[in-house]
Parts: C-alpha cells; structure tokens; sequence
C-alpha cells in the first residue's frame, strides 16, 4: 500500500468511527464504546502511521522513543478504563472527544515511533528491536486488560446509560464480548506489527553484507 492510501485509508476510518453511529451507541454499549477504540488505535493509528513514514521517511528517532511511547499508550488506555474516568467519557461528550484524542495521540506514537527505525547505521538494529518490543508490550498490555474486563463480575460504567447492549446482549455481556474484541482485535494487531518487525530485523541480520 502507498502512503497516499494508506494516509487516506486510515482517515477514512476515524472518520466512519466518529462520524459513524458508534459514538451514539456507545452511551449505551460497552462493547460500541471498544469497537470505536479498536478502530482508532488497531486500525487507523498504524495505517496513517505507515503513510506518515512512508511520505516522510525514516525519523532520527533516540532509540528509546518507541519503549517511552508504548508506556505512555499504558497509562492513557489503563487510565480511560478505570471507573471513573470510563463513566465519564461514556455520559459527556468533552470527555469522550477527550478519551478518543488520547487514545489516536498515544497509539500514533508508538507506531510512528516504532515503524521510523534507520535503514542503516549503527544504531538501526537497537531502534528495529525497541520498535518491536513496544509494539509486542502494548500487545501484552492490551490482552491483560481485555481478559480483566471480559472477566469483571461487575460493570466498569457506573452511571445508568441510555439504551441497552448491541445484538441484545445484557449489560454485563455485552461488556464481555468487548473485552474479548479488545484482546481479540488490539491485542492481535499489534502482536502481528511486533512480529513482522522482528522477522524483518532478523532477515536483514542474516543478509549478506554488500
């Protein structure tokens, strides 16, 4: 995919996850409230990510921005599902603009971070491995919360929201199936972005030197 379309492509998708009905249905929904997350930060972040490097090139990057990065995208997702702050951003309209913000401003510096290793030089293995290391621990982090909320005999919004859950489902379902699209979705997407950075260090360590 060009940069061009991959620039457009993820545009494209913040704009169906927030000009969409998903923003509506999460007052009522945990699991629309998820789907719009999985889409800003496992969708959206790491294809204008990709463009962004693509148009721009390698950053000159310290080798530890991707590691600072992916303990900054922690804090912002560990800290918008606590109670608190979750309930806020689920019942007022600043709150959720300000949540989703956090989320796209967090989730594109790791990708960014993460994706900008030099070509060459000698700090270009370090950078590749700190940029699949971020991308591998956000995936662990992710997968630990999801199985916490899929698990929670208790409903994480603590104020009674309009509507009921998506496809019928309870309250307490329905915050099940977004815990599990959590894990399922973001947990997956970055998994497979750490991996394939891996496997593409490792295939230029094993390259022939010119």
């Amino acid at each position: 995919m060009s940069g061009r379309a991959a620039l457009l492509a993820g545009l494209a998708v913040l704009a169906l996850a927030w000009g969409g009905p998903l923003p509506r249905l999460a007052e009522g929904s945990f699991l629309a409230h998820m789907a719009m997350h999985m889409a800003v930060v496992a969708v959206a972040a790491p294809l204008l990510a990709l463009g962004l490097a693509r148009r721009a090139g390698a950053a000159a990057l310290p080798g530890w921005a991707p590691v600072a990065a992916s303990v900054v995208e922690l804090a912002a997702i560990w800290a918008w599902h606590a109670p608190a702050l979750h309930t806020l951003a689920r019942t007022q309209a600043w709150a959720l603009a300000a949540e989703q913000a956090t989320f796209l401003g967090a989730a594109l510096a790791v990708w960014t971070t993460a994706l900008a290793a030099p070509a060459s030089g000698p700090g270009r293995a370090g950078a590749a491995m700190a940029g699949a290391g971020a991308l591998l621990f956000t995936s662990m982090h992710m997968t630990l919360l999801g199985v916490l909320i899929a698990l929670s005999p208790r409903a994480i919004c603590l104020a009674q929201t309009p509507g009921g859950g998506l496809f019928g489902l309870d309250l307490l379902r329905d915050q099940e199936v977004g815990g599990l699209l959590m894990l399922g979705a973001g947990g997956a997407v970055y998994l497979a972005g750490g991996l394939a950075l891996a496997a593409r260090l490792l295939r230029r360590e094993e390259s022939p030197a010119c």
